[in-house]
């Protein structure tokens, strides 16, 4: 009757984790050493991202992408922590907000931003033309109307007078800004200009909500109000975005025999964004997949409110985006990404090896046919869909 295991009662499975007696924090403690002995509730699914990081998404064979919202390049998380991670090779591609990219622009541009406290009246900085982020404070009209101004210029650029992905304006924008990082002498500041070199595809998947795309319809019309519509031809069509980021997933899955990854920072709609390569592929093109390989979701959020940015790796599992076998691989802590992100870089340029750059922007005509091909192979309604678009342009 002592024999716990005779009466179904084998606790090893449970009680097998590491025992929960860390070291005390000292002088000469670093920053792994921290994580590493991190054990329980967020400061546990931190460890455990970190070590994901470490053992898996190292690992050449892996595609990684990275989500961000939220304002995050304001808080200098780019300089600090995004373009060290795509240096490392630990960013394939990039999902962000149209407000991350453009805040991005005033780093390269070296306008200033500043340390500040939410505890101002915002009536008064109105008043003095100071623009408010919680607690970043910068110019009104010497950096956020500056930015715009430079911004329209480089936009009528003969390079940009096309209908064009975000994919495709983000590298044009990001070779000026790599110029103007160059002429500046800060430094690698911008995510674009990093983007840009490492040839990282960067998408935006709602352009219009931001002040980039703002921009883009104040310049359409004007053009229009003087008659010159024929001359500024930027348009961005965001369906290209979507088949450019599926193209990426299955070249690595089912042409490259690899694994996919994602970082998920933040919620919204660049995690979505990132997340429904798989559903294309599944569910719209019907080509057989499975999901990402492995996961990780730093949010703030509560799944229970119905918000994307709380939604689970289960969850997503439900609709294909995260392969259902490989849960256990996928973590999501529930913390301040602004802390957790710096903390996840310096943990893996300290404990991994840089990888070799993927380089996707470069292959975009290769995944784009590759996309094609497996499109027209395995979709059973292909034949069906021709003759209903030939029937719309007879």
């Amino acid at each position: 009757m002592g024999n716990d295991k005779g009466h179904g009662r084998d606790k090893s499975k449970y009680l097998c984790g590491k025992r929960i007696l860390p070291k005390p924090i000292t002088k000469a403690m670093d920053i792994v050493q921290l994580i590493d002995g991190m054990d329980a509730y967020n400061a546990g699914r931190l460890r455990a991202a970190c070590h994901l990081l470490r053992d898996k998404y190292s690992q050449p064979d892996v595609t990684i992408g990275m989500s961000i919202a939220g304002a995050l390049t304001p808080a200098g998380l780019g300089p600090s922590a995004i373009i060290p991670l795509m240096n490392h090779g630990f960013i394939d591609w990039l999902s962000a907000t149209g407000a991350n990219m453009y805040h991005d622009l005033h780093f390269a541009f070296n306008l200033p931003m500043h340390r500040g406290s939410h505890l101002v009246d915002d009536v008064d900085l109105r008043d003095k033309g100071i623009t408010r982020i919680y607690d970043i404070l910068f110019d009104y009209e010497d950096v956020l109307m500056e930015s715009d101004r430079r911004l329209r210029h480089i936009m009528l650029r003969p390079e940009f007078q096309k209908e064009m992905g975000t994919r495709e304006f983000y590298h044009h924008l990001g070779k000026v800004l790599n110029e103007h990082e160059q002429k500046n002498g800060l430094g690698q500041v911008s995510v674009l200009a990093a983007a840009y070199r490492n040839g990282i595809p960067v998408f935006t998947s709602s352009p219009g909500d931001s002040t980039i795309g703002m921009n883009v319809a104040g310049l359409e019309l004007l053009a229009e109000a003087k008659g010159l519509g024929d001359r500024f031809k930027l348009k961005i069509n965001p369906s290209i975005d979507v088949n450019e980021s599926t193209a990426i997933i299955l070249n690595a899955k089912r042409y490259e025999k690899g694994k996919t990854a994602v970082m998920l920072i933040g919620g919204g709609s660049p995690k979505n964004f990132m997340l429904q390569t798989e559903p294309q592929i599944q569910e719209v093109l019907m080509i057989p997949e499975v999901g990402q390989d492995y996961d990780i979701n730093v949010t703030d959020a509560r799944p229970d409110t119905g918000g994307l940015s709380g939604a689970p790796p289960s969850e997503a599992a439900s609709w294909g985006k995260i392969d259902p076998s490989k849960l256990d691989e996928a973590v999501t802590a529930y913390l301040d990404v602004t802390v957790a992100l710096p903390m996840m870089a310096a943990y893996v340029i300290q404990t991994t090896e840089p990888k070799q750059l993927k380089r996707l922007y470069d292959r975009r005509d290769e995944l784009h046919k590759k996309l094609i091909a497996s499109y027209l192979e395995n979709n059973t309604e292909v034949d069906m869909l021709k003759k209903a678009i030939e029937k719309l342009t007879a």
